[in-house]
């Protein structure tokens, strides 16, 4: 008797529906799985023979084969354990085989409970749109697998839950679909940053056209604080937005926290991490898994002492800047995940962080050396180069007198600029100015004359690069955008220039 039931399997974050094919036959008593299976999916063979006997049910005294289709793709994980084990019983007439529209997903733990799998969320969009009504899932995945829309999901503890149900005896209450996520919430917020006005109009703009910036200051400037108030301005997720960082998240096996996240994703690995764990990378002979920018997509990547990162991890940020994703080639495969982060960065000046100033010890030779570490062709990738000056004492004098403006006012002008933008570019796969690809530039930036020979001017003095050309008028139009303006005027184009900083330097040519 060949019995079947259903599941899914993963490649990067892409879902594909699995058949689970069992066939007894006589010989002497052995379980062989085929169907390019991994070690862990191998292995499940003894988990199940012991899930078996834990709950009383008969190890059959024949010769089982299973095969999990389509036959010619590898199979990793656990996720198999439930499937694998709802197919033996129906092979040898234990339980009724379940209806065409039901899928399984689990690992098994030897006593029968079920433990959380990677890539929920992937896996039931597969099995969705393969025409599955129904899924069971281990309990702990519930929360991230419902948002799967269409189709119901089960979570079951134990092997024993999912049995009772398909035998009608006791019913698994399904998951409801997820309630909708409340605004990012914290501590911080921009109205504890003393002074910095122009720091906190960068960040606005920033926000408001998810462009990339570099915070440039002394030590105590304020930079690491105002990048973590960064997140409160930022406007909320979209659903199709949260289901593709869900996704991501899913595979590194943070689905459940994914889907709890009240704002959008903010990473900030530490400087000592490798160009592996930045583009994504795992253990030889499996898939790669995503790395930071991967994990930041959508949200935010925060790169504090900048310089001080290894030149090859800044290197790999560049293709992913420009493109919204990530190839990584191993032995195993080849896998691409998003990775459309908006980056925001921190250094000091100089390597004693005090350049400019009497107190600073460092040669001009050694400051130079320190800024090479930045590469021309990186830095041409970011739109706003903003110098941050030490906070000044009347600004910490007025602490508690004096009230700065909250995030919450920050915000609602980013939220009306991106509805400008959503206007403009509704029906296109453009979400925000910084993603203006260059067939659309000289239609969506129209200038002012006085605008067109101040730019022209400007590129000419300060020796742009076509990039920096590229994004000057990018930052003008949200400039433009937050002052409601159809036309970019000189205004908007100056202020653009300015947070050229590293241009007007003379030091982003590497």
């Amino acid at each position: 008797m060949v019995a079947t039931c259903h599941s899914a399997g993963i490649i990067g974050i892409s879902g594909y529906p699995v058949t689970v094919e069992c066939f007894n036959s006589t010989g002497l008593p052995r379980l062989d799985i085929v169907g390019l299976p991994g070690r862990a999916v191998s292995e499940s063979a003894e988990r199940v023979r012991a899930v078996m006997k834990i709950c009383d049910f008969e190890w059959p005294t024949c010769r089982l084969t299973v095969n999990l289709a389509p036959a010619d793709t590898k199979k990793e994980g656990a996720v198999y354990d439930l499937p694998i084990f709802i197919a033996i019983l129906t092979a040898t007439n234990q339980i009724s085989a379940p209806k065409e529209e039901i899928a399984f997903l689990g690992e098994l733990s030897l006593s029968g409970e079920l433990r959380p799998i990677k890539g929920v969320l992937s896996m039931l969009l597969a099995l969705r749109d393969a025409g599955k009504k129904e899924v069971f899932v281990p309990f702990q995945n519930a929360e991230e697998a419902a948002y799967a829309e269409g189709i119901k999901v089960y979570p079951a503890k134990n092997v024993k839950e999912v049995i009772a149900h398909l035998k009608g005896e006791e019913q698994i209450e399904p998951c409801p679909p997820p309630k909708p996520t409340e605004d990012f919430a914290s501590g911080m917020d921009f109205s504890n940053v003393l002074g910095q006005n122009a720091v906190r109009r960068a960040l606005e703009i920033a926000a408001a056209g998810s462009h990339s910036a570099l915070l440039s200051g002394p030590p105590g400037s304020g930079k690491s604080l105002v990048a973590k108030c960064f997140s409160t301005i930022l406007p909320p997720m979209t659903q199709q937005e949260r289901l593709e960082v869900i996704r991501i998240w899913s595979v590194d096996g943070e689905g459940t926290k994914a889907a709890r996240m009240a704002g959008r994703p903010f990473r900030a690995p530490h400087h000592t991490v490798s160009a592996a764990s930045m583009t994504g990378g795992g253990s030889a002979g499996r898939l790669p898994i995503p790395g930071e920018i991967s994990l930041a997509h959508r949200g935010v990547l925060f790169l504090d002492e900048l310089p001080e990162f290894r030149s090859d991890v800044l290197e790999t940020l560049r293709q992913p800047i420009e493109d919204g994703e990530v190839t990584i080639s191993r032995v195993s495969g080849k896998v691409t995940y998003p990775a459309k982060f908006q980056l925001l960065a921190a250094m000091n000046p100089c390597k004693c962080g005090y350049y400019g100033t009497s107190r600073c010890k460092c040669s001009e030779e050694s400051v130079r050396k320190y800024l090479r570490k930045l590469s021309g062709p990186l830095m041409d990738r970011i739109d706003l180069q903003v110098a941050v000056q030490p906070v000044q004492y009347e600004a910490l004098a007025a602490r508690g007198k004096k009230e700065e403006e909250s995030s919450e006012k920050i915000r609602a002008r980013v939220l009306g600029a991106r509805e400008i933008q959503k206007e403009r570019y509704k029906n296109t796969d453009i979400s925000a100015n910084a993603e203006l690809p260059l067939d659309r530039l000289a239609k969506d930036c129209p200038m002012t004359d006085v605008a067109q020979k101040m730019l022209e001017q400007s590129f000419e003095r300060l020796g742009m690069t076509a990039r920096a050309y590229d994004r000057i008028l990018r930052v003008s139009r949200t400039i433009a955008d937050l002052d409601a303006s159809e036309v970019i005027d000189a205004v908007h184009i100056a202020e653009a220039i300015q947070y050229r900083q590293l241009d007007r330097l003379g030091l982003s040519d590497g």
